[in-house]
Protein backbone atom coordinates (compact mmCIF):
# COMPACT_ATOMS: atom_id res chain seq x y z
CA UNK A 1 0.00 0.00 0.00
CA UNK A 2 1.28 3.27 -0.90
CA UNK A 3 2.06 5.20 2.13
CA UNK A 4 0.34 8.25 0.81
CA UNK A 5 -3.02 7.21 1.38
CA UNK A 6 -2.81 5.82 4.65
CA UNK A 7 -0.69 8.60 5.91
CA UNK A 8 -3.67 10.98 4.19
CA UNK A 9 -6.45 8.55 6.26
CA UNK A 10 -4.51 9.04 9.18
CA UNK A 11 -4.58 12.86 8.85
CA UNK A 12 -8.22 12.64 8.08
CA UNK A 13 -9.04 10.84 11.18
CA UNK A 14 -7.41 12.88 13.34
CA UNK A 15 -8.81 15.82 11.71
CA UNK A 16 -12.42 13.91 12.13
CA UNK A 17 -11.90 13.44 16.00
CA UNK A 18 -11.25 17.17 16.43
CA UNK A 19 -14.72 18.00 14.33
CA UNK A 20 -16.15 15.75 16.68
CA UNK A 21 -14.81 17.33 19.59
CA UNK A 22 -15.01 20.80 18.80
CA UNK A 23 -18.94 20.29 17.67
CA UNK A 24 -19.22 18.57 21.38
CA UNK A 25 -17.83 22.09 22.69
CA UNK A 26 -19.94 23.63 20.24
CA UNK A 27 -23.08 22.58 21.38
CA UNK A 28 -22.17 22.04 25.20
CA UNK A 29 -21.18 26.08 25.33
CA UNK A 30 -24.73 27.11 24.04
CA UNK A 31 -23.40 28.18 19.98
CA UNK A 32 -24.73 26.09 18.23
CA UNK A 33 -26.90 28.97 16.69
CA UNK A 34 -24.31 31.24 16.90
CA UNK A 35 -24.29 31.67 13.61
CA UNK A 36 -28.34 32.13 12.47
CA UNK A 37 -27.82 31.23 8.76
CA UNK A 38 -26.10 28.72 7.28
CA UNK A 39 -23.33 28.43 5.07
CA UNK A 40 -21.97 31.99 6.36
CA UNK A 41 -21.90 34.02 9.61
CA UNK A 42 -24.46 36.69 9.44
CA UNK A 43 -24.59 36.90 5.65
CA UNK A 44 -20.51 36.53 6.19
CA UNK A 45 -17.60 34.15 4.96
CA UNK A 46 -16.44 34.44 8.38
CA UNK A 47 -17.97 36.51 11.69
CA UNK A 48 -18.68 40.01 11.90
CA UNK A 49 -16.18 41.95 13.92
CA UNK A 50 -16.09 45.79 12.54
CA UNK A 51 -18.94 47.61 14.75
CA UNK A 52 -20.40 47.95 10.99
CA UNK A 53 -20.37 44.63 10.63
CA UNK A 54 -22.05 43.87 13.65
CA UNK A 55 -24.89 46.60 13.35
CA UNK A 56 -25.74 45.23 10.26
CA UNK A 57 -25.92 41.40 11.48
CA UNK A 58 -28.13 42.89 14.74
CA UNK A 59 -30.40 44.40 12.00
CA UNK A 60 -30.70 41.26 9.74
CA UNK A 61 -31.23 38.96 12.78
CA UNK A 62 -32.83 41.17 15.48
CA UNK A 63 -34.21 37.84 16.99
CA UNK A 64 -30.75 36.61 17.00
CA UNK A 65 -28.53 39.14 18.29
CA UNK A 66 -24.95 38.61 17.53
CA UNK A 67 -22.59 37.04 19.92
CA UNK A 68 -19.07 36.87 18.96
CA UNK A 69 -17.85 34.24 21.34
CA UNK A 70 -20.61 32.34 19.74
CA UNK A 71 -19.90 33.01 16.69
CA UNK A 72 -16.67 32.17 15.97
CA UNK A 73 -16.69 29.33 17.76
CA UNK A 74 -19.41 27.98 15.27
CA UNK A 75 -17.75 28.93 12.29
CA UNK A 76 -14.20 27.35 13.12
CA UNK A 77 -16.78 24.22 13.32
CA UNK A 78 -17.47 24.36 9.98
CA UNK A 79 -14.12 25.19 8.56
CA UNK A 80 -12.76 22.21 10.15
CA UNK A 81 -15.73 19.97 8.78
CA UNK A 82 -15.19 21.56 5.48
CA UNK A 83 -11.54 20.28 5.65
CA UNK A 84 -12.60 17.23 6.59
CA UNK A 85 -14.58 16.93 3.40
CA UNK A 86 -11.78 17.97 1.18
CA UNK A 87 -9.25 15.24 2.38
CA UNK A 88 -12.20 12.53 2.24
CA UNK A 89 -13.00 13.75 -1.30
CA UNK A 90 -8.85 13.25 -1.79
CA UNK A 91 -8.90 10.06 -0.66
CA UNK A 92 -11.77 9.18 -2.88
CA UNK A 93 -9.98 10.24 -5.71
CA UNK A 94 -7.36 7.83 -4.70
CA UNK A 95 -8.94 5.32 -4.78
CA UNK A 96 -10.56 5.95 -8.16
CA UNK A 97 -7.44 7.16 -10.11
CA UNK A 98 -4.56 6.46 -8.41
CA UNK A 99 -1.97 3.19 -7.71
CA UNK A 100 -3.98 -0.06 -8.60
CA UNK A 101 -3.66 -1.35 -5.13
CA UNK A 102 -5.66 0.96 -4.20
CA UNK A 103 -8.67 0.47 -6.11
CA UNK A 104 -9.75 -2.15 -3.29
CA UNK A 105 -11.11 1.18 -1.40
CA UNK A 106 -13.51 2.74 -3.87
CA UNK A 107 -16.68 1.61 -2.53
CA UNK A 108 -15.70 1.95 0.91
CA UNK A 109 -14.52 5.80 0.00
CA UNK A 110 -17.59 6.54 -2.26
CA UNK A 111 -19.80 5.87 0.40
CA UNK A 112 -18.03 7.44 2.99
CA UNK A 113 -17.89 10.73 0.69
CA UNK A 114 -21.55 10.46 0.61
CA UNK A 115 -22.09 10.35 4.25
CA UNK A 116 -19.55 13.22 4.36
CA UNK A 117 -22.17 15.44 1.87
CA UNK A 118 -25.16 13.98 3.99
CA UNK A 119 -23.25 15.31 6.89
CA UNK A 120 -22.95 18.98 6.07
CA UNK A 121 -26.76 19.10 4.93
CA UNK A 122 -27.60 17.27 8.60
CA UNK A 123 -25.22 20.53 9.89
CA UNK A 124 -27.21 22.81 7.78
CA UNK A 125 -30.53 21.83 9.18
CA UNK A 126 -29.39 22.04 12.68
CA UNK A 127 -28.97 25.64 11.91
CA UNK A 128 -32.07 25.91 9.96
CA UNK A 129 -34.54 23.61 12.06
CA UNK A 130 -33.06 25.58 14.97
CA UNK A 131 -31.45 22.77 16.74
CA UNK A 132 -34.41 19.86 16.48
CA UNK A 133 -32.95 17.15 18.73
CA UNK A 134 -33.43 14.30 15.71
CA UNK A 135 -31.43 16.94 13.44
CA UNK A 136 -28.66 17.43 16.05
CA UNK A 137 -28.57 13.68 17.19
CA UNK A 138 -28.64 12.10 13.79
CA UNK A 139 -25.35 15.12 12.77
CA UNK A 140 -23.82 13.21 16.08
CA UNK A 141 -24.22 10.00 14.96
CA UNK A 142 -23.15 10.73 11.18
CA UNK A 143 -19.61 12.52 12.34
CA UNK A 144 -19.07 9.10 14.67
CA UNK A 145 -20.21 6.80 11.73
CA UNK A 146 -17.61 8.78 9.62
CA UNK A 147 -14.65 8.50 11.96
CA UNK A 148 -15.45 4.97 12.11
CA UNK A 149 -15.37 4.72 8.26
CA UNK A 150 -12.00 6.58 8.15
CA UNK A 151 -10.60 4.60 10.65
CA UNK A 152 -11.31 1.56 8.95
CA UNK A 153 -9.59 3.35 5.85
CA UNK A 154 -6.56 3.73 8.13
CA UNK A 155 -6.00 0.43 9.81
CA UNK A 156 -6.86 -1.79 6.57
CA UNK A 157 -4.23 0.80 4.80
CA UNK A 158 -1.82 0.02 6.53
CA UNK A 159 1.57 -2.45 5.86
CA UNK A 160 0.75 -5.84 6.59
CA UNK A 161 1.99 -9.45 7.42
CA UNK A 162 0.64 -12.23 5.66
CA UNK A 163 0.24 -14.34 8.24
CA UNK A 164 -3.72 -14.22 9.51
CA UNK A 165 -5.10 -13.79 12.89
CA UNK A 166 -5.70 -17.30 15.38
CA UNK A 167 -8.85 -18.94 15.53
CA UNK A 168 -8.96 -17.37 19.14
CA UNK A 169 -8.75 -14.11 17.55
CA UNK A 170 -11.29 -14.46 14.97
CA UNK A 171 -13.85 -15.85 17.11
CA UNK A 172 -13.88 -12.35 19.21
CA UNK A 173 -15.29 -10.73 16.23
CA UNK A 174 -18.66 -11.53 17.05
CA UNK A 175 -18.07 -9.94 20.38
CA UNK A 176 -16.51 -6.67 19.26
CA UNK A 177 -19.32 -6.20 16.68
CA UNK A 178 -21.67 -6.86 19.76
CA UNK A 179 -19.90 -4.23 21.94
CA UNK A 180 -19.40 -1.57 18.91
CA UNK A 181 -23.30 -1.95 18.23
CA UNK A 182 -24.15 -1.42 22.36
CA UNK A 183 -21.84 1.40 22.69
CA UNK A 184 -23.46 3.34 19.66
CA UNK A 185 -26.78 2.82 21.14
CA UNK A 186 -25.62 4.52 24.25
CA UNK A 187 -23.80 7.24 22.36
CA UNK A 188 -27.50 7.88 20.51
CA UNK A 189 -29.00 7.75 23.99
CA UNK A 190 -26.01 10.21 24.76
CA UNK A 191 -27.52 12.59 21.99
CA UNK A 192 -30.72 12.33 22.50
CA UNK A 193 -30.00 13.51 26.61
CA UNK A 194 -28.00 16.50 25.06
CA UNK A 195 -30.17 17.27 22.18
CA UNK A 196 -33.07 17.90 24.57
CA UNK A 197 -31.11 19.66 27.76
CA UNK A 198 -31.63 16.50 29.98
CA UNK A 199 -28.30 16.38 31.44
CA UNK A 200 -29.05 17.58 34.69
CA UNK A 201 -32.97 16.43 34.88
CA UNK A 202 -31.17 13.94 37.76
CA UNK A 203 -29.10 16.39 39.27
CA UNK A 204 -27.56 13.62 42.37
CA UNK A 205 -26.11 10.29 42.03
CA UNK A 206 -26.88 7.53 42.01
CA UNK A 207 -30.52 8.34 42.97
CA UNK A 208 -32.62 10.67 40.81
CA UNK A 209 -33.85 13.77 43.06
CA UNK A 210 -34.10 11.78 46.26
CA UNK A 211 -35.71 8.52 44.93
CA UNK A 212 -34.85 5.83 42.83
CA UNK A 213 -37.45 6.05 40.62
CA UNK A 214 -39.05 8.88 39.45
CA UNK A 215 -42.06 10.08 38.03
CA UNK A 216 -41.19 9.75 34.53
CA UNK A 217 -42.93 10.44 30.94
CA UNK A 218 -40.95 8.04 28.25
CA UNK A 219 -43.85 8.39 25.96
CA UNK A 220 -43.17 11.88 25.55
CA UNK A 221 -39.56 12.22 26.40
CA UNK A 222 -39.13 9.78 23.06
CA UNK A 223 -41.26 11.32 20.85
CA UNK A 224 -38.65 11.42 17.72
CA UNK A 225 -39.94 13.72 15.63
CA UNK A 226 -41.63 17.14 16.50
CA UNK A 227 -42.91 20.71 14.93
CA UNK A 228 -40.79 22.70 12.46
CA UNK A 229 -40.22 26.47 12.53
CA UNK A 230 -39.68 26.19 16.84
CA UNK A 231 -36.97 27.19 18.62
CA UNK A 232 -35.42 24.15 20.61
CA UNK A 233 -32.04 25.71 22.05
CA UNK A 234 -32.74 25.10 25.89
CA UNK A 235 -35.19 22.23 25.20
CA UNK A 236 -38.84 21.70 25.04
CA UNK A 237 -39.76 18.78 27.44
CA UNK A 238 -41.15 19.30 30.71
CA UNK A 239 -39.00 17.39 33.57
CA UNK A 240 -40.37 14.44 33.68
CA UNK A 241 -40.32 13.92 30.33
CA UNK A 242 -36.44 14.91 30.86
CA UNK A 243 -36.07 12.61 33.87
CA UNK A 244 -36.94 9.37 31.24
CA UNK A 245 -34.51 10.66 28.92
CA UNK A 246 -31.59 11.06 31.67
CA UNK A 247 -32.34 7.62 33.53
CA UNK A 248 -32.83 5.78 29.98
CA UNK A 249 -29.16 7.40 29.41
CA UNK A 250 -27.95 6.04 32.60
CA UNK A 251 -29.14 2.69 32.53
CA UNK A 252 -27.43 2.22 29.06
CA UNK A 253 -24.55 3.39 31.02
CA UNK A 254 -24.40 0.88 33.26
CA UNK A 255 -25.35 -2.07 30.10
CA UNK A 256 -22.36 -0.57 28.29
CA UNK A 257 -20.30 -0.94 31.38
CA UNK A 258 -20.94 -4.44 31.72
CA UNK A 259 -21.10 -5.57 27.92
CA UNK A 260 -17.56 -4.05 27.94
CA UNK A 261 -15.86 -4.93 30.43
CA UNK A 262 -16.94 -8.56 29.79
CA UNK A 263 -15.45 -7.83 26.44
CA UNK A 264 -12.13 -6.30 28.17
CA UNK A 265 -12.03 -9.35 30.31
CA UNK A 266 -11.85 -12.05 27.38
CA UNK A 267 -9.53 -9.92 25.27
CA UNK A 268 -7.29 -9.53 28.08
CA UNK A 269 -6.90 -13.17 28.17
CA UNK A 270 -5.63 -13.66 24.34
CA UNK A 271 -1.78 -12.56 23.96
CA UNK A 272 -2.35 -10.73 20.95
CA UNK A 273 -5.20 -8.63 22.16
CA UNK A 274 -4.17 -8.45 25.36
CA UNK A 275 -2.78 -5.14 25.12
CA UNK A 276 -5.92 -3.97 23.35
CA UNK A 277 -8.08 -5.37 25.93
CA UNK A 278 -6.58 -3.56 29.06
CA UNK A 279 -6.55 -0.24 26.59
CA UNK A 280 -10.44 -0.83 26.29
CA UNK A 281 -11.34 -1.71 30.25
CA UNK A 282 -9.32 1.91 31.33
CA UNK A 283 -11.12 3.86 28.76
CA UNK A 284 -14.48 2.29 29.30
CA UNK A 285 -14.00 2.56 33.35
CA UNK A 286 -12.91 6.30 32.58
CA UNK A 287 -15.42 7.31 30.32
CA UNK A 288 -17.88 5.99 33.38
CA UNK A 289 -16.37 8.16 35.77
CA UNK A 290 -16.82 11.04 33.49
CA UNK A 291 -20.43 10.09 33.40
CA UNK A 292 -20.89 10.31 37.19
CA UNK A 293 -18.78 13.50 37.17
CA UNK A 294 -20.89 15.21 34.66
CA UNK A 295 -23.74 15.17 37.18
CA UNK A 296 -22.19 14.87 40.50
CA UNK A 297 -20.13 18.30 39.60
CA UNK A 298 -23.18 19.74 37.54
CA UNK A 299 -21.80 19.68 34.02
CA UNK A 300 -18.98 21.62 34.06
CA UNK A 301 -17.66 22.51 30.14
CA UNK A 302 -14.12 20.78 30.06
CA UNK A 303 -15.36 17.57 31.41
CA UNK A 304 -18.65 17.24 29.53
CA UNK A 305 -16.43 17.74 26.39
CA UNK A 306 -13.94 15.09 27.62
CA UNK A 307 -16.78 12.89 27.99
CA UNK A 308 -17.95 13.37 24.20
CA UNK A 309 -14.55 12.64 23.52
CA UNK A 310 -13.89 9.61 25.93
CA UNK A 311 -16.78 7.99 23.51
CA UNK A 312 -15.11 8.40 20.39
CA UNK A 313 -11.99 7.11 21.81
CA UNK A 314 -13.83 4.18 22.65
CA UNK A 315 -15.21 3.67 19.18
CA UNK A 316 -12.09 4.08 17.66
CA UNK A 317 -10.80 1.61 19.96
CA UNK A 318 -12.99 -1.09 18.86
CA UNK A 319 -12.79 -0.24 15.45
CA UNK A 320 -9.28 -1.00 15.79
CA UNK A 321 -10.07 -4.33 17.94
CA UNK A 322 -12.51 -5.39 15.20
CA UNK A 323 -10.18 -4.50 12.25
CA UNK A 324 -6.82 -6.93 14.02
CA UNK A 325 -9.69 -9.50 13.76
CA UNK A 326 -9.55 -9.01 9.99
CA UNK A 327 -5.95 -9.85 9.18
CA UNK A 328 -2.82 -9.10 12.01
CA UNK A 329 -1.21 -5.60 11.29
CA UNK A 330 2.28 -4.31 11.89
Amino acid sequence: MKPSFHNLAKFAAILAFCVIVLGAWVRLSHAGLGCPDWPGCYGQLTWPEATHEIESANRAFPERPYEATKAWREMVHRYLAGGLMLLVFALSWQAWRGAEINRKFRTLTTVLFALIIFQALLGMWTVTLKLKPIIVMAHLLGGLTSFSLILWLMFSSRTRGNDKPGVRVRRMRGAIITGIFVLGLQIALGGWTSANYAALACPDVPMCMGQWWPETNFREGFVLWREIGVNYEGGLLDQQSRVAVHLAHRIGAVVTLFVLITLALRLIKIPQMSTGGRLLMALVLAQFTLGVLNIALFLPLANAVAHNAGAAVLLATLIGLLNKTSYRTY
